[in-house]
């Protein structure tokens, strides 16, 4: 099987505009006449929903959530980068490409990557005039602030919630569409499978969260906007309603997952505090601009920390380790997410943890305050540092805030062409769901640019492309692959509900979480992901012989719902355990503890892994063909990344 990712030919920053202009269009009198599908309301699918019904097209949105106004993108806190250079210190558009690049060492794609960045100065533009409300400098012109991996401020932010106005911003813009009619809403329904009809994509199959009925809904293209799958993990910072299944019935029905072994860990995150959990929170990475990480220099001092013998503010300056400063002077405690979580996994492995798990770095303000005073940064991070002594009881403006690295992100998903179209036609992933722009670590606050960019600059045109080479003859939902696709979902369900065993779904679920972090978390070696594999196929045997699943279909039920999920994060953990154990090399978040260089950072192998993995589903209980997209850099020069 060869991948044809569908780059335009040319000079790098030429290469969309030309494409925008290549590409076929639907003059506006017959974008009324296609159907569209797009699964998911957050930044990207509520933008792309938004700007299509925009166009003339009709648009089904469907969500989980009571109303998209709760889809996961509300969580993201510090910002969102663009490339606009207001600061006058440096940043362009070919910086943000080379920055993006360079920060998922080297595995993303050149032409997408720069795309995302040449397209960046419009989102901040198109959200503005929804009225998102950015913070503003004293003259008026919109703020920058850093984040990790770049040394100029391009990120754009609304304190500590720009997930949660930019959200709005595209809320806004989609309910717009709702009230013109061009928009019809389904909340509270999931998608359960994708439908193909002569290998295209044509529509979908649904449930309906209250009532259970299964449902089908056809059209012409189906836009998945479903978020990534960091809830594998079990623990980790994403809502916990957030999975794979979308992305997962799409690889099954032939759609490729790329990458799934590159997650990340964000270094940022209020620590584990005991197996009641369900779920971490993130404390955003603009806080590393002011705050300085920094564990005892000694375990002699962090042992008595432990102990309650001593506190932090006890502990002189002298006996402080600034350990991100210390080892990396040009980016200090800004250097990238796998880089700083990776260094704060260390010094707690030797010892010098400062929690009573011993597993937490701190995060200390003192500095800050003392320079700039408590009102200026109160006034930047104030709800953060509120909801930071809600969730601990401790106040961060007179005690070290204590971090510990967790799960956030997942750069692989869904494989995508330049078009953001899968390898099945009329199958678009965009935002998180698909793998195109990060590579192997994502730049904090390039979630945001990304989920944005796809929806409101990219697909508009790009779908386009399709439908005008596809007829406008509707599929009635009664097609026959639609009853086979019922009849599927139908039998699954019946499935999970008569296996009436005695474990929970969550007994499952954090198993698999567990299984997940150990052997294939922050650091991974040959030997813990053969065991990891052979313990979650075990796993999914006794899941499938002994889970207990309440209730029936026809009503809300939530057990029945996260079975669901997590049968499906089961298999989708064993196919990241086999991206790992394939990639003999390490880059950005995937860390083979075989394959480092003598200073502990990631090495890569450019000449054997310069690849997109995409994996193609053989059936059930066979293992999955791996199909390789080789990655050309043509732009910049492969090198090892420093940050020191």
């Amino acid at each position: 099987m060869i991948l044809d990712s569908k780059i335009p030919e040319g000079p790098l920053a030429e290469k969309w505009s030309k494409h925008k202009f290549n590409v076929k269009l639907v003059n506006p009198a017959n974008k009324r006449k296609y159907d569209v599908i797009v699964v998911g309301t957050g930044l990207a699918g509520a933008s792309a929903a938004a700007s299509l019904a925009e166009l003339g097209y009709n648009v089904k949105a469907f969500c989980f959530q009571d109303s998209p106004r709760r889809a996961h993108s509300i969580a993201a806190q510090g910002g969102i980068n663009a490339a606009k250079n207001y600061q006058n210190d440096g940043d362009s558009v070919y910086r943000l490409f080379y920055d993006t690049i360079k920060g998922g060492d080297y595995r993303a794609r050149e032409a997408n990557v720069y795309r995302l960045a040449e397209v960046s100065v419009n989102i901040i533009d198109q959200c503005v005039a929804q009225g998102v409300p950015f913070a503003r400098e004293y003259g008026g012109l919109l703020a920058n602030r850093s984040f990790g991996g770049a040394q100029v401020s391009r990120t754009f932010y609304a304190r500590g919630q720009t997930g949660q106005q930019l959200l709005l911003g595209a809320y806004s813009a989609l309910s717009r569409q709702v009230a013109n009619g061009k928009v019809k809403l389904y909340p509270r329904t999931e998608m359960m499978d994708v439908v193909l009809v002569d290998g295209k994509a044509r529509g979908i199959v649904t449930r309906n969260l209250i009532t259970g009925a299964i449902e089908s809904h056809s059209a012409h293209a189906v836009l998945l906007c479903t978020g990534g799958y960091g809830n594998v993990f079990f623990l980790s910072t994403n809502a916990m309603g957030s999975n794979v299944t979308a992305a997962w019935r799409a690889h099954k029905k032939g759609a490729l997952m790329a990458n799934p072994c590159f997650t990340q860990i964000h270094p940022t995150c209020i620590p584990v505090s005991g197996d009641h959990q369900s779920k971490l929170t993130l404390m955003s990475e603009s806080l590393r601009n002011d705050g300085r990480v920094w564990v005892p220099a000694t375990k002699e001092t962090a042992d008595k920390l432990r102990k309650g013998q001593i506190q932090a503010n006890d502990i002189k300056e002298e006996d402080r380790d600034y350990f991100l400063e210390r080892k990396y002077p040009s980016f200090g405690n800004l250097v990238p997410r796998d880089v700083a979580s990776r260094n704060a996994k260390y010094v707690c492995d030797e010892g010098r943890g400062v929690n009573e798990t011993g597993e937490a770095v701190f995060l200390d303000f003192r500095d800050a305050i003392i320079r700039d005073g408590k009102n200026v940064i109160e006034a930047k991070y104030g709800n953060l540092f509120d909801m930071y002594q809600q969730i601990t009881g401790e106040d961060p403006y007179k005690v070290p805030m204590m971090i510990y690295p967790a799960v956030h992100y997942t750069m692989g998903g869904l494989w995508v062409d330049y078009n953001l179209m899968t390898n099945i036609p009329g199958l678009y992933a965009l935002g998180e769901a698909n793998f195109s722009d990060h590579g192997a670590n994502r730049l904090g606050a390039s979630a945001l640019m990304q989920g944005l960019a796809d929806g409101y600059f990219v697909i508009p045109y790009t779908i386009g492309d399709y439908l005008a080479q596809t007829p406008s003859t509707k599929i009635a939902s009664d097609h026959p692959e639609f009853q086979k696709a019922e009849k599927e979902v139908k039998d699954r369900i019946q499935k999970l509900l008569g296996i009436k065993g005695d474990k929970t779904v969550d007994h499952f679920h954090k198993k698999l979480g567990k299984i997940m972090w150990e052997y294939c978390g922050m650091a991974r070696n040959e030997e813990g992901l053969k065991k990891a594999k052979a313990m979650i196929k075990e796993l999914k045997s006794e899941f499938w012989s002994n889970v207990k699943v309440l209730g029936e279909n026809e009503e809300l039920n939530q057990s029945l719902e996260k079975a669901h999920r997590v049968a499906d994060f089961i298999e989708l953990g064993e196919l990241m355990v086999d991206d790992a154990l394939n990639r003999n090399e390490s880059c950005g978040g995937h860390f083979r503890e075989e394959y480092q260089t003598p200073e502990g950072e990631a090495l890569r192998d450019d000449e054997n892994f310069a690849y997109v993995a995409a994996w193609k589903y053989l059936g059930e209980g066979q293992e999955e063909e791996l199909v390789k997209e080789p990655l050309k850099f043509e732009n910049v020069k492969l090198t090892q990344r420093s940050y020191k």
